[in-house]
């Protein structure tokens, strides 16, 4: 789930849900008339003593094994403090400095990065990735020349929702990924939002390549490093080196357990950063400052500020009374229902990991939610509940009931055959050596059908990904994929096209062709 946007992310659903309001503060600059700026001063300590009833609240309802939280305030950390368990059926708890995988905040992270080499002057947000990487370009050559860093760190470049993440699945490297988002059609450039975490893989890259350095040590020299993040990282090999890490876990039969280890290199600036709350709130704390941070200036201020402040239209206005959705350069932005600016990203891996950061910079104030479970809203309803005391001094609704069905609706299962029967009547399917061979196309590759048992194996991807076919009606079988994009009880068709008599010359992958690229011809 890479992060929560489209099917399976989610980012900037505070705006689409917010009343309409006045936007006032972003970074210390005002914007626009004042939106009651003031609150009582015991009103923040109050919301802080809340936190801990809050969490086991949370905990309780949700089952999430473990979890970190961290606000900031007036530069400070004001409160850090674990909950739960690292892993479920096991004792070490989750403290304040256990390392989390960040899943898409990361791209908040990155978007700081970018922002210290623009402040250098290394590139601005106006560079072309194609600039700086000339081997780069898109379907379009025209637009692969003139697309900007800022383009992809606000996702409008015009590649379709979630572009590339479907070759991560299958063990594709990056540098194999950024190359053929040449092959994906475009839907728009500059005035249509599709998240994409390899449109922004691909900026960071140039950015990182401008510098002559790989983005994880580029990361450390201008970031992790002057910030003190000890525990920050953006190599996974550094995450399980961390003997103090959160394991991630999947809700099997209503209940979270240890799943799949996610291993997200490939797209690493977009999400593949590991932190703990303590080192999160160091950086959150230097974001609410401008870019300064124990009185040094780790990111020029005008350099940050486009990154934290509104981009794009990321979700239009639902109704006639609601703000819409606004996304920056790797960052949500929105306007809460008091009129304050909040700065927020969520980000979630289906195979367990989910994380909300939220800031008020008109108060100075924020909020860091580390979870080791696949998202459920307990983040999102944690940070909400907290601003809701801030700024308001109540909860201004149950946040739970509205954010846990957006989430369940995400992680379902998915698939063109989900839910059906094959026909009663179904045709007999041909020899099994009619459809066993390489049938190959320019995205995906090569997939290989083998005999395997009394039916039929599919194979695709470096990593040999391996899905038994089930004979469904004909030349049509059933495939079950099951990935951090594809959820466990998906059911798809793989459908052989052949003559009579003669071997399958090409088949389709349904749930791989969602941007027409699942045909696969015979070798």
């Amino acid at each position: 789930m890479h992060d929560l946007l489209d099917r399976r992310s989610f980012v900037g659903w505070t705006g689409a849900l917010a009343a309409c309001a006045v936007a006032t503060k972003a970074l210390g600059a005002t914007a626009g008339p004042s939106a009651g700026d003031a609150i009582p001063g015991d009103r923040i300590d109050k919301a802080i003593a809340r936190l801990d009833e809050l969490a086991a609240a949370i905990m309780a309802k949700t089952g999430i094994p473990g979890m970190a939280v961290c606000v900031v305030h007036g530069g400070k950390t004001a409160y850090s403090k674990g909950f739960g368990v690292r892993k479920a059926g096991a004792s070490q708890p989750v403290d304040a400095d256990t390392v989390f995988q960040l899943a898409s905040l990361s791209k908040s992270l990155a978007a700081t990065v970018v922002a210290q080499q623009v402040g250098k002057g290394a590139v601005t947000w106006d560079t072309p990735v194609a600039a700086k990487m000339p081997w780069f370009t898109l379907s379009d050559p025209w637009i692969g020349r003139h697309v900007t860093i800022g383009d992809m760190f606000s996702h409008r470049s015009g590649l379709p929702d979630h572009a590339g993440d479907d070759l991560e699945d299958f063990g594709f490297d990056r540098r194999t990924i950024l190359e053929r988002l040449r092959l994906l059609p475009l839907h728009g450039f500059r005035d249509i939002y599709a998240y994409t975490n390899f449109g922004l893989t691909a900026a960071a890259e140039a950015v990182a390549t401008a510098a002559g350095k790989d983005w994880a040590s580029l990361s450390e020299e201008v970031l992790y490093g002057p910030l003190g993040l000890s525990a920050t990282s953006s190599r996974f090999a550094d995450f399980e080196r961390q003997p103090n890490r959160a394991v991630g876990h999947v809700r099997i039969e209503g209940a979270y357990r240890p799943g799949p280890q996610r291993m997200p290199d490939p797209q690493s600036p977009a999400g593949g950063v590991s932190s703990s709350a303590n080192d999160l709130a160091r950086w959150m704390a230097m974001v609410l400052a401008a870019g300064q941070f124990e009185g040094r200036r780790i990111v020029p201020a005008q350099a940050l500020l486009p990154a934290f402040s509104a981009q794009m239209v990321a979700a239009k206005s639902a109704t006639i009374d609601a703000l819409p959705g606004l996304y920056g350069y790797g960052v949500g932005v929105g306007v809460t229902a008091s009129g304050r600016i909040e700065i927020s990203h969520s980000g979630a891996f289906a195979l367990g990991a989910a994380t909300r950061y939220a800031m008020i910079p008109a108060l100075d104030i924020g909020i860091i939610v580390l979870t080791n479970a696949s998202p459920c809203g307990g983040a999102e309803t944690l940070g909400r509940e907290f601003l809701d005391l801030v700024e308001v001094g109540s909860i201004t609704r149950d946040w739970f009931a509205l954010i846990n069905p957006i989430f369940t609706a995400m992680l379902e299962p998915e698939g063109d055959l989900l839910g059906k029967s094959p026909p009663a009547s179904a045709k007999a399917a041909a020899p099994l050596s009619s459809y066993t061979g390489t049938y190959g196309n320019a995205y995906f590759g090569d997939v290989d059908i083998a005999e395997a048992g009394n039916g039929l194996q599919l194979k695709i991807g470096p990593k040999a990904s391996s899905y038994p076919l089930r004979h469904w009606d004909g030349d049509v079988f059933a495939i079950a994929p099951s990935s951090e994009n594809e959820a466990d009880g998906s059911l798809s068709s793989v459908r052989f096209v052949r003559t009579e008599g003669a071997p399958a010359r090409e088949l389709t992958v349904d749930y791989l062709d969602k941007n027409g690229l699942g045909r696969f011809e015979r070798r």
